[in-house]
């Protein structure tokens, strides 16, 4: 079982470059199949996620050509099924993009609910809302949502109960292709809803007012192929961020849009840590001794609940009380315990933690409980004294691409081992 080894208490220096975002990318993918044209996708993070969705994509009939480590071909002219029943699939919660993309293109969808890590609940019911505005008819059968439209799907004005990311996106595949105007009320304004408008945008779709509290969009008939690039990952771009500032580091991020992080600037500053920013990039200077501060995630441009595990691991080094409300998913603070194994001093009731700053963390063998969880954890160990061990890191490949070599890079002594024999080799390494 592969794990991360390292050992912690070295401030982390350099210079890193972030990739595509993944939760832009996985909307993107699924909206490929809108078309019958070739369509190439630009700046893809080699991710699990990534691969698992580009898997699903040949299951269906779909012809995928990995140009290279980044980009991707899709002609999904050849799709024969609108049922996707990969087990794989089942463990990624963007399983559920392809209900909107097969039912807009199709009129059809038979697709496992969604999975992905243990967070919380992730209700569908707005996007089930949204296709059934649409005009299809939907059902649940056998762990599967079964979506059709014999009629094809038309216009509708449609305004969603709660913020859902998910459904915006979901609901902006199946009605590009539907006839009419369709107006999308009180929907999510993330970056990453900007950018699959775009890529939409630019295969023909007619959509406006993506960023903002209301989407309209006026229907074609077709849509044409594409070559786009998807846009920087603004929490890739925040954990490292919090590595610096965790670490009393450095660090120059590079490839990114600082609009998109201004959240987590903000709270990076109110602690006392230093934050440049350039037109395509960040430097976090952390500073030696840390304010705490109050942080609630909110859709955004609020705090980004996943980035609530890698400030919350931050926040635990600062000289003080700190108090984090999570009002995104009710199950996101399961690595608090954890962090406990390392020295860590939080309380946790309901959705709310109080962060009692410690001086240090103390090295320990501690498990990934989900992917940003998994991601703070492998910064507390590397702000830690001694030697830390995370398993069950196939949470964190899901969502960060080579997160070793990159913070190798950076100076942290950390190594992705297989085995007891390549770990206790790590640990006379570093003697």
């Amino acid at each position: 079982m592969e794990q991360f080894i390292m050992k912690g208490g070295t401030p982390l220096h350099g210079e890193v470059v972030i990739g595509g975002a993944k939760n832009a990318a996985l909307g993107i993918i699924a909206g490929a199949l809108l078309t019958d044209e070739d369509v190439i996708i630009e700046n893809l993070p080699d991710v699990r996620d990534i691969n698992v969705m580009l898997e699903a994509l040949k299951e269906i009939g779909a012809v995928v050509e990995r140009i290279d480590r980044h980009t991707a071909k899709i002609s999904a002219v050849g799709v024969t099924s609108v049922s996707i029943d990969d087990e794989y699939i089942r463990k990624i919660r963007a399983s559920y993009y392809f209900i909107g993309a097969l039912l807009g293109k199709h009129h059809m969808a038979d697709v496992p609910l969604p999975g992905g890590c243990a967070i919380g609940s992730r209700p569908i019911d707005q996007h089930i809302k949204g296709f059934r505005a649409l005009g299809a008819k939907v059902e649940i059968r056998n762990g599967c949502v079964q979506a059709a439209a014999s009629e094809g799907l038309h216009s509708s004005h449609i305004y969603l109960d709660v913020v859902s990311v998910g459904a915006t996106i979901n609901i902006m595949l199946a009605a590009v292709l539907a006839e009419g105007r369709t107006i999308i009320e009180n929907v999510a304004k993330e970056p990453h809803i900007v950018d699959v408008a775009n890529f939409l945008n630019s295969m023909g779709a007619n959509i406006k007012g993506a960023g903002t509290d209301t989407i309209r969009i006026r229907g074609v008939r077709r849509l044409h192929g594409t070559t786009y690039a998807v846009i920087p990952d603004q929490i890739e771009a925040g954990t490292f961020m919090c590595a610096a500032a965790a670490t009393r580091g450095d660090i120059l991020i590079k490839n990114v849009i600082p609009k998109h992080l201004e959240s987590i600037t903000a709270k990076l500053l109110e602690m006392g840590n230093t934050v440049y920013e350039y037109d395509e990039a960040v430097r976090v200077v952390g500073a030696p001794v840390q304010h705490p501060t109050d942080v609630k995630t909110l859709p955004y441009p609020g705090f980004p609940t996943d980035m609530q595990p890698q400030m919350s691991v931050t926040l635990a080094l600062a000289d003080g009380t700190s108090v984090v409300t999570e009002s995104i998913f009710e199950n996101r603070f399961k690595y608090v315990d954890e962090l406990a194994r390392m020295g860590s001093n939080i309380k946790v009731e309901g959705n709310v933690s109080v962060i009692d700053g410690v001086k240090r963390f103390m090295g320990a063998s501690v498990n990934a409980l989900d992917l940003r969880a998994g991601a703070a954890l492998v910064i507390a160990g590397l702000a830690a004294d001694g030697i830390t061990t995370v398993r069950d890191i196939v949470y964190i490949q899901r969502g960060y691409e080579h997160f070793e070599q990159k913070l190798q890079a950076l100076g942290a002594q950390i190594e992705l081992v297989d085995s007891e024999r390549e770990a206790q080799k790590f640990r006379l390494k570093i003697g």
